[in-house]
C-alpha cells in the first residue's frame, strides 16, 4: 500500500513509486559478467536504519538471518539459527566468524546492537518499529546477541533477517538525514557504486563477500516506471531483464533467448475506503462494493490468470487463510445491502441517502496499467450496484497527501508470517500513521484478534485469532480486495542458478529472480 520502496519498512512492503525512465548511459545489457534489469521505482534511501531491506535479499546487506527459496530460515551473519529459551524470552545469537563490511572493518556484535537500538529509538524514522514491539532490550556479549522480549513472539526469529549496518559508518550521524541513506556499507555480495536519482542504480560484486565472490560482476537496475517502456526497452536488448505485467510478458513467449519467471506473491491489489470519507465510511457501503465486484474477471482480463481472487489480505492457498470466506459476485445482495441501509436509486442510477450521492474518488499510480484496469474495472462493477467511482490516476507525491480522505487502488503483503502484514495495516493504532492503516480503519474485533495472534505462542490459537481477523473483514471491510497478483518476469537466457521465492508486495529491485544474484553463473 505504499508507494516507492520507501524509507520504512512498511513502505517498502506496501506501494511502488514514480521514478522517471531514462535509460543507463552506459548500458551493459548483453555483457556474459554484467546485467542490466528494468524496475519500476527506486528506494528513497538505502538504509536498513529507515526500512530498506526489511524483507531480506538486499544486495548490498545481510541480516542474522536469510531466506532460503522455499522461505525457510537459514543463518547468514549468524552462525547457527538462535537459541531460544524455554519461556521464549530470550533469542541468542553467535556470530558468523570472519565477516567484514565492505571498508574492510570487522563485523561485530556491537552492530548488530546499534542497528537494532536505533530502529527502535523514536526519533528514527522508521515506520514499521511496530513490528518489533516485542522487543525489549538487545545486548552484547562477546560473539553473541542477545534479544530479551517483553512476551512469548512466535514470529520474532523471522524479524531477525533485518539488515544490519556498521556502527562505525553510520553511527555520529542523524539516521534520517545522514550521507549513510545514499552511501551505504554492508557486509552484502554488492557495493553500491553509482547512484543516479530516477535513472540507475549500479553495483559491483564484493570480491571479499563472506558467501562468496559472485560471478556477475556488475549490475544495473534501471528506473523505468511506465511498463510499456521497460517492456520496448526489453525487446530492443537496452535491458537484458525486466518485472512486466503479464499481458506485456506475453510478447515474448516464443522468444527462445529470453526466459519467463512466474512467482507466487502475498502481493494483492486492493482498494482502501476511508472512514472518514462520507461515502467509504460507510459500513452498508463497503459491504455492497465488496459484493459487486467480479474478482474471477479481474484475474482473467486483468492479470491473464497469472494471479488469483483476494477475498482478505492472505492468498487462498496460504496456510493461515480461513476457509469459507471465499464469495463471488453476488449485485443483487450489493442491492439489498444499501436499501437495508436508506442508499436509494437516484439520478443516472447512482444512489443517495439524506442528499448525499454514493459518489467518490479512487486514485491510482500514474504508469502502472494493472493498476489502472483495477481500478476501471473496480468502478465499472460498483456502477452496477448504483455507486459512482470516479478513477483518477497521479502520482504517488500527490497521492500521499489524499490517503485518509480519498480511496486508493493500493498493493500490499508480506512474507514470513501473518503479523508482518496485517497487523500495521489493520490495527487501530496505526491509523493514520503514514502509509500505515491508511484507510484508518478501526475495529475492536479486529485489533483484540490482531494481538492474541502477535503474543500468541500457539499456533492453533494464532490460527483462530487469525480467522477472527478475516471474518471480520467480511462482516466490516475496510477496503475491497481484488486479486493477488503473481510477478512476472522476462529475463535473457545467459545464466544458471536462477530461481523465483514466494513474494512480498515489494518486487522488481530486491525481489525477482535476482533475489540469489550472488549465485548466478554464466552458462557455457
Amino acid at each position: 500500500m505504499t508507494p516507492r520502496i520507501r524509507a520504512t519498512a512498511l513502505a517498502a512492503a506496501l506501494l511502488t513509486a514514480t521514478a522517471a525512465c531514462s535509460a543507463p548511459t552506459e548500458s551493459t545489457a548483453g555483457t556474459a559478467d554484467s546485467v542490466v534489469i528494468g524496475v519500476p521505482s527506486e528506494p528513497d534511501t538505502l538504509s536498513p536504519l529507515l526500512g530498506y531491506g526489511s524483507d531480506g535479499n538486499s544486495k548490498i546487506f545481510d541480516g542474522l538471518l536469510a531466506h532460503d527459496a522455499d522461505l525457510a530460515l537459514r543463518p547468514a551473519l549468524a552462525k547457527a539459527l538462535p537459541e531460544i529459551s524455554a519461556d521464549g524470552l530470550t533469542y541468542t545469537y553467535t556470530l558468523r566468524e570472519g565477516v567484514k563490511f565492505s571498508d574492510g572493518k570487522q563485523l561485530t556484535a556491537a552492530d548488530v546492537v546499534f542497528t537494532y537500538e536505533t530502529i527502535l529509538d523514536p526519533k528514527t524514522n522508521n515506520a514499521s518499529r511496530s513490528q518489533l514491539d516485542a522487543l525489549r532490550g538487545v545486548k552484547a556479549d562477546g560473539d553473541k546477541v542477545v534479544f530479551t522480549l517483553k512476551y512469548p513472539y512466535a514470529a520474532f526469529a523471522a524479524r531477525t533477517i533485518l539488515p544490519i549496518v556498521p556502527k562505525h559508518a553510520a553511527g555520529g550521524q542523524d539516521p534520517n538525514t545522514g550521507s549513510f541513506n545514499t552511501h551505504p556499507v554492508g557486509t552484502g555480495p554488492y557495493v553500491l557504486t553509482d547512484w543516479r536519482k530516477g535513472e540507475r542504480l549500479t553495483f559491483k560484486a564484493n570480491p571479499d563477500y563472506w558467501g562468496g565472490a559472485p560471478r556477475v560482476k556488475k549490475v544495473t537496475m534501471a528506473i523505468v516506471q511506465d511498463d510499456d517502456v521497460r517492456a520496448t526497452r526489453l525487446r530492443s536488448g537496452d535491458l537484458d531483464g525486466a518485472t512486466l505485467p503479464p499481458n506485456l510478458a506475453a510478447a515474448f513467449a516464443r522468444d527462445g533467448s529470453r526466459k519467463r519467471y512466474d512467482a507466487k506473491t502475498y502481493d494483492v491489489r486492493l482498494v482502501t475506503l476511508p472512514t472518514d470519507n462520507p461515502v467509504t465510511g460507510d459500513t452498508a457501503i463497503r459491504r455492497a462494493l465488496d459484493r459487486a465486484v467480479d474478482r474471477d474477471a479481474m484475474v482473467a482480463k486483468i492479470l491473464d490468470g497469472a494471479g488469483s481472487p483476494a477475498y482478505g489480505p492472505l492468498p487462498v492457498d496460504d496456510p493461515w487463510f480461513t476457509k469459507g470466506i471465499e464469495r463471488k459476485q453476488d449485485l443483487a445482495e450489493a442491492g439489498r445491502i444499501l436499501d437495508r441501509a436508506g442508499w436509494r436509486a437516484g439520478d443516472g442510477g447512482i444512489r443517495a441517502k439524506d442528499g448525499r450521492r454514493a459518489s467518490f474518488t479512487l486514485l491510482y499510480p500514474a504508469g502502472d496499467k494493472v493498476r489502472q484496469d483495477h481500478a476501471l474495472a473496480y468502478a465499472s462493477d460498483a456502477k452496477k450496484a448504483g455507486i459512482e467511482v470516479r478513477a483518477q490516476s497521479a502520482t504517488w507525491e500527490v497521492i500521499e497527501p489524499r490517503i485518509g480522505d480519498d480511496a486508493v487502488l493500493a498493493g500490499f503483503g508480506s512474507t514470513g508470517d501473518p503479523d508482518f502484514g496485517l497487523y500495521t495495516m489493520l490495527h487501530s493504532s496505526l491509523a493514520g500513521d503514514g502509509w500505515n492503516n491508511m484507510g484508518r480503519y478501526t475495529n475492536p474485533t479486529v485489533d483484540r484478534a490482531l494481538d492474541a495472534g502477535r503474543r500468541g505462542k500457539d499456533r492453533a490459537a494464532r490460527k483462530a485469532a487469525y480467522d477472527t481477523v478475516q471474518r471480520a473483514l467480511v462482516d466490516n471491510p475496510g477496503s475491497t480486495f481484488l486479486t493477488h497478483i503473481d510477478h512476472v518476469y522476462v529475463l535473457a537466457d545467459r545464466w544458471e542458478g536462477l530461481t523465483t521465492q514466494v513474494e512480498p508486495h515489494e518486487h522488481g529491485f530486491a525481489s525477482g529472480p535476482w533475489w540469489n544474484l550472488e549465485a548466478w553463473r554464466p552458462k557455457k
